[in-house]
């Protein structure tokens, strides 16, 4: 399975039919923040799996709702997927992530074809910022942490400030791509989604952790794409009680919203 797939994104987030909705799973702790995997990276894997089971491709993933539960190891583990309802235009499945009879995240995605719309409009607008061969990398702050999996991505600062500078507002965002080139299908832009430094780094002068409660993708835009680079922009409005919810926009060089998410994180 791994051997005959070109890019180490496709590798590491591969699953291996095993019958009846069971798909298998390696953990690669290439994709982990500290004490385990990017939420983004294991979200991509989730993707893969539903994509696997609704081998559709006039179903598009337009939304996709992930809770995480608890922290694999590196090593084996497992999917499963169940088709909870198929209609005329839609399919409605809940999939799961297991290790050794753990639960380590649940799922709920919708895939859909287009429906006919009775109302168009488009209000979101790409920040202006320069593009990615224009902005010159600033030093890392001091104090930094280096977190495995952002090795796989090329990344260039395009807005707000550098991270742990003690900025009024938790504003941030980078164009990134995978430094392998590939297509930019459903798993990619779900784990872009989730691939940007959190949001409240900007308002504070050191690390902290940031484990992800749950998270919801929609994806508005038709793919894949062809490799490029993606602008992130993240922001949070409130902090309390040892939770934050981050805002995430992913645009095309040329402007169009590709998706949009929201998390709910731990700040501790």
């Amino acid at each position: 399975m791994a051997s005959q797939l070109s890019t180490t994104f496709d590798r590491d987030t591969a699953v291996e039919p095993l019958g009846d909705g069971r798909y298998g799973v390696v953990f690669d702790p290439a994709w982990w923040v500290v004490r385990g995997p990017n939420g983004g990276y294991l979200a991509a894997i989730l993707v893969r799996a539903i994509r696997a089971e609704v081998a559709d491709d006039a179903r598009a993933l337009r939304s996709l709702t992930v809770h995480f539960l608890s922290v694999p190891a590196a090593g084996p583990g497992e999917a499963r997927v169940t088709l909870e309802r198929t209609g005329r235009g839609m399919s409605t499945v809940s999939a799961r992530l297991e290790q050794d009879g753990k639960p380590i995240a649940i799922a709920v995605a919708a895939l859909a074809g287009s429906y006919p719309s009775a109302v168009a409009y488009e209000a979101s607008r790409m920040p202006d910022v320069q593009p990615p061969e224009e902005i010159v990398l600033p030093a890392v702050p001091e104090g930094s942490f280096d977190a495995p999996f952002r090795h796989h991505f090329d990344i260039h600062p395009a807005i707000g400030p550098m991270p742990f500078t003690s900025a009024d507002r938790a504003l941030t965002g980078a164009w990134m791509k995978l430094r392998q080139p590939q297509p930019i299908d459903e798993a990619v832009v779900v784990g872009l989604c989730d691939a940007w430094w959190p949001a409240p780094y900007a308002v504070t002068d050191r690390p902290l952790a940031a484990p992800t409660i749950d998270l919801t993708v929609h994806l508005r835009a038709p793919l894949p794409l062809a490799w490029d680079d993606l602008l992130v922009e993240a922001r949070s409005d409130t902090a309390r009680d040892g939770f934050f919810e981050e805002d995430v926009r992913v645009f095309t060089r040329d402007g169009v919203l590709v998706a949009h998410s929201r998390q709910l994180a731990l700040a501790v």
